[in-house]
């Protein structure tokens, strides 16, 4: 194993909670498998070397915490990173990275974007179960030399189970409070050059009601949210020589998705059907030269049925219903390839070319946007100096110039830096610009219904898009001082945003006499400043924990209310006890969000875990893992909606309140 390879086995194990991956000292490599780690896959981690954020959380230790889904485990355990889902797993959310909204964030899965760059404003992670991870890494600041649009706040990457040369995988299931259960399973393995892995799983949950009592209508007569989620995968690699590798991968998950609401409902579900293809090559050239290309599509299908109770003039259920969407379809896809050339000449420099294509297209029959297509074309290329250039000081600097077909061409920079200093000091950087382009919601949506050509909408509310909106672009700043103590670590970071072109969602508009909802480019410039403080600490051989603190200011011209959706404060803790070869531990993890801007503020919250796991047998192959979550039973608000009355039609709003307490059990068996 290289220094490069070791290094990344270490930051990837780093124990039950994200921390920086700089700072971690636990180095047990139980459940992450690193052979011969590819250029691709090497990216995040030498992105940490040369200054950037990069948290990790493992497959271990969303198995000993028994997270449900994936924004369950990142809004739980990243230093950061805000997530809010609305209804509990494997539903919307709104997530904030160092006071970005959900679109200003990169999702992906093995490098590959999952939320399209035209619709960017679905759930990208409702159809990801957890099982399937090898591990989550977090880049944080801006990220768009490699990975283009949207990774303005950084970037979330989700990478699947990996190879071994090992025959080996699990198998597992579990049950909860919401009448949930999941069963679940991998396998793994070498034949020769041939290499393999399998998975599946399926998680399904009646759930509960997301909403306070005085704001359910007795005219809804379904105000559970439930989730039923099917994935399998497969993923084979063939060692074409010791340094050439080809590999593929396809996943596919079918899921129907309960979408609560308070009033008039009967049901109202997403039936997603999602499939992932890869093909990628990676090769050693040279001693000086490494190659990887990705050709990948991603393609993303949702019917959406809707159906109300139908009442009489006097808000009383008929027994009837309405049918307002039957199998309705909204979807994209994504296809594209991208390659990259990494040289070392062993000098004082290293150098990285590269070229990205990517293509997006997509319709939506239930916001009535049109078929929509965009193709991408980008160059990029990054120098960095080597160790032997300055000691203990590693920069890089990049840039990227990307030609969408249907906008003007924007060039991006990113300079950054790590400095070591004796004593277990550092301190980094990272400077550069973004930019984000206007999606197909702010630009085309067409919610506005005029039948009978008066000029006045029918159903006197409208909400539009603005074809001529500008692209965002971005300045950003993150700066960071930390120090790593044998018993002791933390990190300091400072970091600041400021964007002109903001794009503000749902301004007002009046057509007809009527008032409605449009989008438009902000002629104020929006700053983005914070500081966000980690530390880790192992207070006894068996005891460790977690704090992180995140401020977050993020408004017009510095002054003003705090945008909508990002919290100025989020803290989080976790401690971890387990005894140095014991067959069990406890984890106990506790969020507190401050209060958040919405259409009315929602009220500051503290949520709190406790779990535990058990290992048996001689391998200790057998797992048993118990979890409450949210202990003390915390109602707090995950959004503000609106719905109306049934007796008046008169509107109102009402919260969506995350988890109740919920018990988990969970087993699971490693061959």
């Amino acid at each position: 194993m290289t220094p490069r390879n070791l290094s990344l086995a270490v930051a990837a194990a780093s124990g039950l909670a994200a921390i920086p991956a700089s700072a971690s000292t636990d180095t047990r490599l139980e459940e992450l498998l690193v052979v011969d780690q590819k250029l691709e896959e090497s990216i995040p981690l030498t992105l940490e070397r040369y200054g950037n954020q990069v948290e990790v959380i493992t497959a271990e230790t969303i198995r000993q915490h028994s997270f449900v889904d994936v924004s369950d485990a990142l809004k739980t355990l990243v230093p950061g990173l805000h997530m809010s889902p609305k209804n509990g797993p494997f539903d919307y959310f709104s997530a904030s990275l160092q006071g970005a909204r959900n679109k200003d964030i990169l999702w992906l899965v093995d490098g590959v974007r999952i939320n399209n760059r035209l619709y960017n404003n679905t759930s990208p992670l409702d159809t990801l179960p957890p099982h399937m991870i090898e591990r989550v890494e977090v880049l944080k600041g801006g990220q768009g030399i490699f990975y283009g649009t949207q990774s303005v706040s950084g970037v979330v990457n989700i990478v699947s189970k990996d190879f071994s040369e090992e025959i080996g995988g699990a198998v597992g299931g579990g049950i909860n409070s919401n009448d949930g259960s999941n069963l679940n399973g991998y396998a793994r393995g070498a034949l020769g050059a041939h290499q393999f892995v399998v998975y599946a799983s399926q998680d399904h949950a009646d759930g509960y009601t997301p909403f306070d009592d005085d704001a359910i209508q007795s005219s809804v007569t379904d105000t559970d949210r439930s989730y039923n989620v099917k994935s399998a995968g497969l993923k084979y690699a063939y060692n074409l020589s010791d340094d050439t590798r080809v590999s593929a991968m396809y996943q596919y998950t079918d899921a129907d998705l309960d979408f609560a609401r308070p009033a008039l409902n009967k049901k109202t579900t997403n039936h997603r059907e999602e499939g992932l293809t890869t093909l990628k090559l990676d090769s050693r050239l040279s001693d000086y030269a490494q190659l990887y290309f990705k050709g990948y599509l991603h393609e993303w299908d949702t019917y959406y049925t809707r159906i109300y109770n139908e009442l009489d003039d006097n808000g009383n259920l008929t027994g009837g219903e309405v049918v307002l969407n039957d199998d309705a379809y909204w979807g994209y896809e994504d296809y594209g390839f991208n390659a990259m050339v990494e040289l070392d000449f062993d000098g004082n420099f290293e150098y990285v070319l590269g070229f990205d294509q990517q293509n997006y297209s997509g319709v939506d029959e239930v916001w009535r946007i049109a078929d929509q297509e965009e193709t991408v074309n980008a160059v990029f290329a990054q120098l960095r100096t080597s160790e032997k250039l300055f000691e203990n000081s590693l920069f890089a600097l990049g840039v990227r110039n990307n030609r969408p077909s249907d906008a003007d061409q924007s060039t991006v920079w990113n300079l950054t830096g790590k400095h070591d200093f004796s004593g277990g000091w550092y301190v980094q950087g990272n400077v550069g610009t973004s930019f984000r382009l206007p999606d197909a919601e702010e630009l085309f949506l067409n919610e506005y219904y005029d039948l009978d050509g008066d000029g006045v909408p029918d159903n006197g509310w409208f909400a539009i898009g603005n074809p001529e909106l500008e692209a965002e672009e971005s300045e950003n700043l993150n700066l960071s001082v930390g120090a790593s103590f044998e018993r002791f670590q933390f990190e300091l970071t400072g970091f600041r945003r400021d964007v002109s072109n903001y794009i503000s969602a749902y301004v007002p508009v009046t057509i007809g006499g009527v008032t409605g909802e449009t989008f438009e480019n902000s002629r104020d410039e929006v700053n983005i400043e914070g500081a966000e403080l980690q530390t880790n600490w192992q207070m006894t051989d068996s005891l460790r924990g977690q704090f992180s603190y995140t401020w977050t200011g993020a408004r017009l011209n510095d002054d003003g209310e705090q945008l909508n959706d990002i919290p100025e404060r989020e803290s989080k803790l976790s401690l971890n006890y387990r005894q140095p070869g014991s067959p069990w531990g406890l984890n106990f993890t506790t969020v507190h969000v401050g209060e958040i801007n919405d259409r009315e503020t929602r009220d500051s919250y503290t949520v709190a875990d406790i779990s535990g796991f058990l290992t048996l047998g001689s391998d200790q192959q057998h797992q048993l893992t118990l979890r409450l979550e949210n202990i003390a039973d915390a109602e707090y608000a995950t959004d503000i909606g609106t719905a109306n009355e049934d007796a008046t039609g008169n509107s109102y709003l009402y919260r969506s309140l995350g988890m109740e307490r919920t018990l988990h059990l969970g087993y699971s068996y490693r061959f």
